[in-house]
């Protein structure tokens, strides 16, 4: 069998297994994305039109910041006691420690709203919004290192190479705008401070059409490369330049069916229009003062989570489908004392003005808020004589949820005194993006790619619902 026909088979097996596309949602009600026939059973109603997902890459201190443990300061300086540890593993960068001192937070907790959830102080303007709050307090998930974790909360598994839940979503559901890509990407990171990395393959379509894959936004004047044409080019010569490219793409996937053809077609056709959609989405000179007052100074600085949340904002309104924000510098191995109230200085603000913005223009019916990071921080102090920081913990951690479908005012789920384990109603990574795809509309074990003769699906072969968190 010759390269070409080996191509045509692949490309074959490829478009069958692929074959419901960007519009798959109204696919679904007769077939799979594999193309296999389904009976028509129900679709999840779809809650939620939009994701906004606000990310803190490095793991907020979930005893910190919301979920306090007020009789565990008797226990201060205290040996971590075996029967709350076991055998669990803990990393090296503490297991070579000779004690695990307990360390109860230093920050005081209020209570906010009519329901009364408890913030840290380090939270004023979340407190403000307390009533759209829904706490997950008990998140749990496998990974104890950055990358794996971070890994796995964006694509269901801690090797790389899988598509992110943008990818899904985008492939799922299709875009709102033909003018904007259907998953967006805006980093930033800490005032001060390191940062774990970010990688683009955590926005990456994996192994589905690479169309999939999140659009960054770069921190710059210019958002996105070569939205300029170059000297000499007008728009005109351009479409001419792209219409002959596309002429010749055609031919090639006529010739050897290459679907990755189709989708370099489809991307180029994007660019072209993001030339004109992205600086107007960018330009945010035409807001009134109330509304960037609502997302505090750092809002008039490019770059900033501020600003970031004020494009999300823009994004949602342009109907972009998935949009997330990776905030960085949430690793506070040290010196948490100083690094956690500068964090929080950097979010805090935006972030409940971007839950103020939504509801006020009536968005937040009808837009999926979710806050938090790879995992949690761990109870005992990491390296005591050095200004005491938090290390990983990936046994219990706090989420929270806000917008359309979300139960409001809600705390779900319970740790023990030591803020370690799970007592009451754990909720996995997995359980977490199944309830995600739900509001959108979609079954989470319906969604799935057919890849290296396996259906692949974002919850793997796990995940649940939790319902209790539905409105």
């Amino acid at each position: 069998m010759t390269g070409s026909n080996n191509l045509n088979r692949r490309a074959f097996l490829g478009n069958s297994a692929g074959i419901c596309g960007p519009a798959a949602l109204g696919s679904l009600l007769f077939e799979d994305i594999s193309g296999a026939p389904l009976l028509k059973q129900a679709i999840p109603p779809a809650r939620a039109k939009r994701v906004i997902s606000l990310f803190q890459s490095g793991g907020p201190s979930q005893m910190d910041l919301f979920d306090p443990k007020p009789r565990l300061e008797k226990e201060r300086g205290k040996e971590l006691p075996e029967s709350i540890r076991g055998k669990q593993r803990i990393t090296t960068m503490t297991s070579k420690q000779k004690s695990l001192p307990v360390t109860p937070t230093m920050f005081k907790f209020s209570r906010h709203g009519k329901s009364g959830i408890q913030l840290s102080e380090l939270l004023p303007k979340l407190g403000t919004v307390a009533d759209e709050l829904c706490l997950v307090r008990s998140m749990h998930t496998e990974a104890i290192n950055h990358d794996p974790a971070i890994t796995f909360f964006q694509t269901g598994f801690q090797l790389a190479g899988r598509p992110s839940i943008g990818s899904w979503m985008s492939y799922g559901l299709g875009a709102m705008n033909k003018n904007l890509p259907a998953y967006v990407v805006m980093t930033s990171r800490a005032t001060a401070g390191g940062a774990q990395p970010l990688y683009s393959r955590l926005w990456s379509s994996g192994f589905l059409p690479t169309e999939h894959s999140g659009v960054k936004l770069r921190n710059t004047k210019e958002p996105v490369y070569f939205l300029e044409n170059p000297p000499g080019i007008d728009h005109a010569m351009r479409r001419d330049m792209l219409d002959n490219v596309a002429a010749l793409n055609r031919q090639q996937h006529a010739a050897i069916g290459d679907p990755e053809i189709q989708s370099r077609i489809a991307q180029y056709e994007m660019a072209f229009r993001m030339q004109t959609s992205v600086p107007e989405l960018a330009d945010i000179s035409n807001e009134p003062e109330h509304v960037l007052k609502l997302y505090g100074p750092d809002v008039k600085k490019p770059g900033s989570y501020a600003r970031n949340c004020l494009l999300a904002r823009r994004l949602a309104e342009r109907d972009v489908r998935f949009i997330q924000l990776f905030h960085m510098g949430w690793d506070q191995h040290a010196k948490l004392s100083e690094a956690l109230p500068r964090q929080c200085r950097d979010t805090d603000h935006g972030t409940a003005g971007l839950i103020q913005d939504l509801k006020q223009r009536g968005m937040l019916e009808d837009t999926l808020i979710v806050w938090g990071g790879e995992f949690g921080r761990t109870i005992y102090a990491q390296d005591p004589g050095n200004k005491a920081g938090r290390d990983h913990h990936p046994r219990c951690f706090t989420t929270w949820l806000a917008g359309a479908g979300i139960q409001k005012s809600y705390v779900h789920g319970e740790t023990d005194d030591y803020c370690y384990n799970i007592t009451k109603d754990p909720v996995h990574v997995h359980d977490l993006n199944a309830t995600i795809l739900h509001l959108m509309g979609i079954d989470h074990e319906r969604l799935t790619y057919k890849y290296q003769g396996r259906n692949y699906r974002l919850t793997d072969v796990h995940g649940k619902v939790v319902k209790q968190v539905l409105a």
